[in-house]
């Protein structure tokens, strides 16, 4: 898959902006603050309709307009699909999102936020597993948020004192839909281990054991029935502490390199790395899955690499389909489409 163009309206720092990407490596240069990320974040919404920036529709729109635009075309071999997108003001002062989708579009993006994967909360963790599950299979997200809604449910429940018997119809929803996310979860993390074992030796272009591996309280269990125990053994402190203690919101991925925690492991450039490593790791995966390459979306993905490394980096994107990669300072990228990005404005290089 491919976009082939891009067209925005008053989208963060771009009043009016139509650009015609190459169908391969676009490198996109320009100092800091000029609107590189923003045009990833552009993308990343007229893909997906989500900003991996933010949950608020809000940010998005140029300060001080009532709405905003996106519009472009997506290519594949079978042929090609308009996509739009509008954000607008409403009279309450919320923002409304409306638009287009596409069920074949897929994106992945790196940034300097994927750091948190190795040496964040385990918060930072599960999110990256689910965004991941989501793109391979598209009921993980309507089931997560199903989930969330009972685990909200069964915490005021919980925080009222109710009795067992009106807890059980929620113990029965969460072990059900939990133990739904869990097999997925669990599918896509051993997807992730098979390409991420091929991936970080070659960025590297050296021999590592690299192991993600899901751990849940409720170890390899698959039945609902485990998860209904776990949550009876927990009951008294969880009524204590007015939460629910037990599920896949709690549960947390371990990622280790040559047998050493990663949180503990290398430098700042080598944990990002690793991060990168996961992120390009998703690629063969979701094209097999979905039938159509996602973008790629690098935002600054070779600072702090060495030269060689940077070199094995380019190697292994080049192997990819469309590809946008950020840079403060020119590169000298062998085949890549160049862009300069400033003040609100894009043009070749």
């Amino acid at each position: 898959m491919q976009i082939g163009c891009i067209q925005l309206q008053e989208f963060r720092s771009y009043r009016v902006l139509t650009y015609r990407p190459e169908p391969r490596l676009n490198l996109l240069t320009g100092r800091n603050g000029q609107g590189k990320t923003n045009l990833l974040e552009a993308l990343a919404v007229l893909l997906t309709g989500r900003s991996f920036r933010t949950s608020r529709l809000g940010d998005m729109p140029r300060w001080g307009v009532d709405a905003a635009a996106l519009g472009g075309d997506l290519l594949r071999a079978e042929g090609t699909r308009t996509v739009r997108r509008t954000l607008r003001k409403l009279e309450n002062g919320a923002w409304h999102a409306s638009g287009d989708g596409c069920p074949w579009a897929r994106v992945i993006v790196f940034g300097w936020q994927d750091l948190a994967i190795l040496n964040g909360p385990p918060q930072a963790r599960r999110g990256f597993v689910d965004g991941f599950a989501a793109r391979l299979y598209p009921s993980h997200l309507p089931a997560l948020l199903r989930y969330r809604q009972v685990v909200d449910r069964r915490n005021r429940l919980l925080q009222a004192r109710a009795p067992d018997e009106r807890l059980q119809p929620w113990d029965e929803q969460l072990a059900a839909i939990g133990m739904e996310l869990m097999g997925r979860r669990r599918r896509a993390v051993a997807a992730l281990q098979t390409e991420l074992g091929r991936v970080y030796p070659a960025l590297t272009g050296e021999r590592h054991k690299v192991q993600v591996e899901y751990r849940a309280a409720i170890g390899e269990a698959t039945e609902p029935a485990a998860l209904l125990a776990a949550l009876a053994r927990a009951r008294a402190a969880e009524q204590r502490r007015g939460l629910t203690l037990v599920g896949p919101h709690r549960d947390d991925l371990a990622i280790e390199l040559d047998g050493v925690d990663a949180r503990a492991f290398g430098s700042r450039g080598q944990q990002r790395l690793l991060a990168l490593a996961l992120r390009l790791a998703e690629v063969l995966p979701v094209t097999e899955a979905v039938g159509t390459a996602p973008v790629l979306l690098l935002d600054d993905a070779l600072s702090e690499l060495d030269p060689g490394v940077r070199d094995n980096v380019l190697r292994e994107i080049r192997a990819t389909e469309q590809v946008f990669l950020t840079s403060p300072e020119p590169l000298d990228v062998a085949d890549a489409a160049r862009w300069v990005v400033e003040g609100g404005g894009i043009a070749a290089a």
